[in-house]
């Protein structure tokens, strides 16, 4: 991991990047606030902080992407979320949407099939100070069960179909962003669970993410879930 440096001219740019996304219509001033605090360079290889706060992805570890912050901050509005949330995310990738989750909610549970990924997360969030997250290694298709219900449920990756876990953990009056689709086909949807646990759809257009993938990376040869506990 590399050192943690955050200089005036980083947090000038992630100024500079909240106005952008201001011009792009993201209104929700907690999130805006919560990009504006946190170092998304440090989520990214070195070679790439010259550009870490232009609103673009780039990638990371595992063949993956850090998704652009307008991205964050659109599927992060979508949850309507409040202070006293326990939120599950899955797809962890580099941390850095967790690390937003983290500065709006209670608690947050972050799930990743890639074990350098869920190392290189977990790790960071946890230098970082961001205490309110707990990092696993697991399927996101099977959500978190030892955690569940859970208020909140965002999937950062493209679903080719809303897993049935995921909708049984969500708890009544809960809601789950996801994408949905396969290929370029994708659209943001918004699931709300009722009080009777019945389920309403409203669609948010077009997107586009990497695929959500079944099971865990070949590294991993355990049968049960391995944590990093950061939650005090």
């Amino acid at each position: 991991m590399h050192k943690l440096e955050d200089t005036y001219k980083m947090k000038g740019l992630r100024l500079r990047l909240v106005k952008e996304l201001k011009s792009k219509g993201i209104d929700h001033e907690a999130i805006l606030s919560a990009i504006a605090s946190i170092p998304r360079h440090l989520f990214l290889d070195k070679a790439f902080w010259e550009w870490a706060y232009k609103d673009q992805a780039f990638p990371i570890a595992a063949n993956q992407t850090i998704s652009q912050p307008y991205t964050v901050a659109f599927q992060t509005s979508l949850l309507d979320l409040k202070f006293d949330d326990k939120v599950l995310e899955i797809g962890t990738g580099s941390g850095y949407q967790a690390s937003v989750l983290s500065l709006l909610c209670k608690r947050v549970y972050s799930v990743e099939r890639q074990e350098v990924l869920f190392k290189n997360a977990s790790q960071l969030l946890y230098a970082l100070g961001y205490k309110n997250v707990r990092c696993y290694y697991g399927d996101g298709y099977a959500g978190l069960a030892s955690r569940a219900p859970f208020d909140k449920i965002l999937v950062t990756c493209g679903a080719p179909f809303i897993p049935s876990e995921l909708l049984v953990q969500l708890a009544p009056g809960g809601k789950l962003v996801v994408p949905v689709g396969q290929g370029e086909k994708q659209e943001m949807l918004r699931i709300t669970k009722s009080a009777e646990g019945t389920f309403s759809k409203e669609s948010f257009g077009d997107c586009a993410f990497v695929p959500f993938l079944e099971g865990v990376d070949h590294n991993y040869q355990r049968s049960k879930q391995k944590e990093r506990v950061i939650l005090d």
